[in-house]
């Protein structure tokens, strides 16, 4: 059985039942020991933008948690956010951006990171993303919707940890996701493995951003 998605999903505040139209993309995040899973972390005061040309992925699940972070002045603070897994990933023409607003003398500063832009795509495998904004067109194969979060088994399986996350919850799962024209927002990435072909970085003042 195959699902198509069209559209977008913006979060304004956390619900125990997610809109079965969120899908998952993938973003430059921490790069970990192969097979190992960070344990949960606090996000810091910055979202960052992601985009790409497509993203092609095995063993998907999501389900819905909080992450627990600060703000740029240093006041805790939470976020929500669809958790979004994989077992593998292929990822092509891959785009992070983050900007640091108001430091002094220079104003605003954009990072850009750019991956997977030629041939050979990004490589990413036990991928988790938490995701707040997403928009793609997307196709799922065998997928499940309604699972409780702690079922999902044809993904990595939840991160843990200290990771906020109700095991009975709602979750969704399929065998593999095909996502092209990916726009999201994230506040966190973490995986086992992330290979990042012909990785590229830059700096400038201003907003620059992947979109």
């Amino acid at each position: 059985m195959e699902s198509q998605v069209r559209g977008g999903t913006r979060w304004k505040r956390f619900a125990v039942v997610m809109v079965p139209s969120v899908a998952a993309t993938a973003a430059i995040g921490v790069a970990l020991a192969q097979g190992a899973l960070a344990a949960s972390f606090s996000v810091s005061g910055q979202s960052f933008k992601v985009t790409t040309d497509e993203l092609v992925g095995t063993g998907f699940s999501q389900y819905g948690a909080l992450d627990e972070g600060y703000t740029l002045s240093g006041n805790k603070t939470v976020h929500p956010v669809a958790v979004s897994a994989f077992k593998q990933a292929t990822i092509k023409s891959l785009c992070q951006s983050v900007v640091t607003p108001d430091i002094p003398v220079l104003g605003n500063v954009s990072l850009i990171l750019r991956a997977g832009q030629g041939a050979t795509p990004v490589e990413a495998e036990n991928l988790y993303i938490d995701v707040a904004d997403l928009s793609a067109d997307a196709t799922f194969t065998n997928i499940d919707i309604g699972v409780a979060a702690k079922d999902a088994t044809k993904g990595p399986g939840m991160k843990g940890g200290k990771e906020q996350a109700n095991p009975f919850g709602f979750a969704q799962q399929a065998e593999k996701a095909v996502l092209k024209d990916v726009k999201q927002t994230a506040w966190a990435t973490t995986a086992g493995t992330f290979k990042l072909s012909g990785l590229k970085m830059s700096l400038s003042t201003g907003v620059k951003e992947c979109y």
